[in-house]
């Protein structure tokens, strides 16, 4: 008993001692102002700087006499926003920070500004739809995953049928991005509950870099996906109330898939799409469409990219393709780069168009 009890005391009296030596931090912290303090403990650290799509490039961190770096930056624009910390030239996440950015490539924190003003992709006092996570079989006979947004009112067994929107990721994304990063549920959500959006399914896959850049993505979502969805949800099948869009190498994949299928989707909707994929280059390099048919059936086709994004000219190009054949292109330019917070905004654009 005495052997017990004396461990007890130098478990007890360890855990304080290490408490003690390591200091509480809050990290982000986000201010009345908008400016934000980031936070990160690293006592034997020779250097920490804070990287952020907040600033323009990264900034180095003060240490003070606890081990805690620290800086305050200006007051941001309301948004969502990544960041990480290099330390000693390695790129790490925020530790004190819960809200991580899902991605294979690299492992970013997001700091929430969120203004004094509800933004589009707020949560919001309104009626909330709800996010499952599903799996269903690819064409290589393994188990691919979706995340599915069902509007509020939704009942499986109702009568309601639903239109469907296909929402792809960027290259190393994952099929959490566009909720937890995008917000897709939420800027359905409230603009369904501003009467701006009709009721739908989103269909959100994981799609990998690689496939999303050769025909095995698309061949799963027609052959694969699509069906999945349409023999376990009460959805609409025909191509009027299908509709697919995607960002950077989700985008140049929603464009092979969208525009290779017109018999399946009537609204193909790009984000800053790369398309310097092998099958991008053998779908488009030689094309000679049947552009009148095409802007006859095409109810809504657009390319949105920001002024700034690190693959302008390859979004340049591409645009250029369509707009050489008279296509019926919808463009947006907007300010910022090749960012989920130009993500959110050109969602929130394209979901009112669709279904009319």
């Amino acid at each position: 008993m005495r052997k017990i009890l004396l461990t007890l005391i130098i478990l007890v009296s360890s855990a304080a001692f290490l408490s003690a030596q390591r200091p509480s931090v809050i990290s982000p912290e986000v201010h009345p102002d908008n400016s934000v303090t980031f936070r990160f403990y690293a006592r034997n650290a020779k250097s920490v700087s804070l990287d952020t799509e907040i600033l323009p490039a990264p900034v180095k961190m003060t240490k003070d006499d606890s081990g805690v770096w620290s800086i305050t930056i200006p007051p941001a624009k309301p948004d969502i926003y990544p960041y990480s910390f290099w330390v000693d030239s390695m790129e790490v996440n925020d530790p004190n920070n819960t809200y991580l950015f899902p991605n294979e490539g690299f492992k970013h924190s997001l700091v929430d500004i969120k203004g004094d003003k509800p933004l589009v992709h707020s949560l919001q006092n309104v009626p909330h739809g709800k996010v499952s996570y599903r799996t269903y079989t690819t064409a290589q006979g393994i188990a691919g995953t979706l995340v599915i947004y069902t509007p509020p009112g939704f009942d499986a067994k109702g009568t309601t049928r639903y239109p469907v929107l296909y929402l792809i990721h960027g290259g190393s994304d994952t099929e959490e991005t566009w909720t937890k990063v995008g917000k897709a549920n939420l800027i359905a959500d409230n603009l369904i509950a501003q009467g701006k959006v009709k009721p739908m399914i989103i269909v959100m896959p994981y799609a990998n870099t690689g496939l999303m850049m050769q025909k095995a993505f698309g061949n799963d979502m027609i052959n694969n996906i699509i069906p999945f969805i349409e023999a376990n949800y009460p959805v609409l099948t025909d191509r009027n109330n299908r509709a697919m869009a995607g960002f950077s190498v989700g985008g140049g994949a929603t464009l092979n898939i969208g525009l290779m299928n017109l018999d399946k989707f009537a609204y193909v909707c790009a984000y800053a799409p790369y398309t310097q994929t092998p099958e991008f280059n053998a779908n488009f390099g030689k094309w000679d469409p049947d552009v009148e048919n095409y802007n006859k059936q095409l109810k809504l086709f657009t390319i949105y990219t920001g002024e700034s994004d690190q693959y302008r000219q390859i979004i340049d190009r591409t645009i250029a393709i369509y707009e050489d054949k008279k296509f019926n292109l919808e463009t947006m330019f907007v300010p910022g780069g090749h960012t989920w917070m130009n993500c959110r905004l050109f969602l929130a654009t394209t979901l009112p168009q669709l279904f009319k």
